[in-house]
């Protein structure tokens, strides 16, 4: 957030922190015969059962009752027996569409929906009024051949001495870092804060969402490395700031970017790392698997086992970089239905096909991305570090622990001699830099607050020092 937000993968339990949410409005547009037809579908969920709604506007008809609607494996199926209906449609959440067939008899028609718009209710930080310069921007990263599309922000009638670059964490976000399902635009509240105390901000569109061009789904922390130091030099190109001074600010897995960045151009004159890595990712995984199992109240029994699951799945990730997709599948589906055999009798009956389980298990963890991210140790960059460098992080986030995850990044930054360093830990802070309770995944959309003030108003005072 929003990170892009780190996810956690649990045995018996996936949960994702960008929650696979389906309820909604859905508008498609069925084509029979070369006839067009609107068909709309309105799903609810009340406790653990899901309901569909559907409209036909073009023949006037509304709030027809189908009989059947479940959702599960990223699936939507909605039966209606009256019609002799039934739509099966794969959910992208990425793309926010259901791709599907409708069935209706004999006839079997392609169907893909899209989510239709929902005005989100503002939050109190939500700027309503842009006393400042707004400007929308794209620069390339060449490499890739990837534009990238943001909104650059900058002081009137005043000469900008600083400007930053905004990285979100992990998952598609936009330049807001908006997650929808928490109603948060983190980015958006601190850009507006920063420019507001005369400090210029670029924040972007990931690759592949929104305006920027590119597959999200093929990349890696490598190639979002590059899209943001495709952001410094497009600011260090501007003739308007020239003499500025050009920084990053990374969120999570952002906090893991800057210093890739920095640590390989110079022209990174600071940054700034908000709940970023310290440890080895698959040590941070563990741990952060563990300390949202705890806050969900997940039983011992069950969190043990699915740590040592996890514990070997990466290790063995970590140390088999030359193994392909086909032998890395195999041997994870092992590790996994070894690991069932160890989980009380009831969350094994709950499994189901446990080939099935084991087999999608696996390959949740074989993304290009997910491979990179868990071989990956922030300390062969920050121990390269030299620039500038503000690290902070909330004593009560469970994503990115700030005691092992701070101590970490002071070390290797003390290794690579670096002389301009603040470490903080914010009390009762939670990921998002939200003032919480327990620091739960479940506060983040309960707190009204998106960024705590007090917390950008230290970035605001430190930015501006770098002169």
């Amino acid at each position: 957030m929003i990170t892009r937000l780190l996810f956690v993968l649990l045995l018996g339990f996936s949960f994702q922190l960008q929650a696979q949410d389906v309820t909604g409005t859905w508008n498609g547009t069925l084509e029979v015969q070369g006839m067009k037809l609107r068909i709309v579908f309105h799903v609810e969920k009340n406790e653990n059962a899901y309901s569909t709604k559907m409209d036909s506007p073009d023949q006037g008809a509304k709030g027809i009752p189908t009989d059947q609607t479940t959702f599960a494996d990223n699936k939507l199926t909605v039966k209606a027996s009256a019609l002799g209906m039934t739509y099966e449609g794969t959910f992208n959440q990425e793309k926010s569409t259901l791709e599907g067939t409708f069935v209706q008899g004999p006839g079997k028609f392609p169907l893909t929906f899209t989510r239709a718009a929902v005005e989100k209710p503002r939050r109190p930080q939500d700027p309503t009024d842009f006393p400042y310069h707004q400007e929308e921007v794209s620069f390339d990263n060449t490499s890739d051949q990837v534009t990238l599309a943001g909104t650059l922000t900058l002081p009137k009638d005043q000469k900008v001495k600083q400007v930053v670059v905004l990285v979100s964490g992990s998952g598609p976000q936009n330049r807001n870092e908006e997650v929808g399902v928490f109603n948060h635009r983190p980015f958006l509240v601190l850009s507006d804060y920063l420019t507001r105390n005369g400090i210029g901000v670029l924040r972007y569109d990931d690759r592949g969402v929104a305006a920027s061009t590119g597959d999200f789904g093929k990349a890696t922390s490598l190639d979002f490395s590059e899209d943001a130091e495709a952001a410094v030099e497009y600011l260090k190109n501007r003739k308007d700031l020239a003499e500025a001074k050009v920084g990053i600010v990374g969120h999570s897995e952002g906090g893991m970017i800057a210093p890739m960045v920095a640590s390989r151009n110079k022209a990174v004159d600071f940054i700034v790392l908000l709940a970023g890595p310290g440890i080895p990712i698959d040590q941070l995984m563990l741990l952060q698997a563990k300390l949202i199992s705890d806050s969900q109240a997940v039983p011992t029994a069950v969190s043990d086992v699915n740590q040592k699951a996890l514990g070997k799945a990466y290790k063995y990730l970590r140390e088999n970089p030359e193994k392909e997709h086909v032998e890395l599948k195999e041997d994870l589906v092992r590790i996994f239905k070894d690991a069932l055999k160890d989980f009380p009798p009831m969350v094994q009956s709950g499994i189901g096909d446990i080939d099935k389980f084991a087999n999608d298990e696996a390959e949740g963890l074989l993304s290009p991305w997910f491979l990179y991210f868990i071989r990956f140790n922030p300390s062969d960059y920050l121990t390269k570090t030299n620039c500038p460098v503000y690290a902070l992080n909330g004593t009560l986030d469970l994503q990115v622990s700030s005691k092992e995850n701070l101590e970490g990044i002071k070390k290797s930054l003390a290794e690579a001699k670096n002389q301009t360093v603040k470490i903080e830990a914010l009390e009762g802070l939670n990921h998002l830099f939200q003032q919480a309770t327990t620091g739960a995944v479940s506060e983040y959309a309960q707190i009204e607050e998106t960024f705590q003030e007090a917390t950008m108003a230290k970035v605001a005072a430190w930015i501006t020092s770098q002169q």
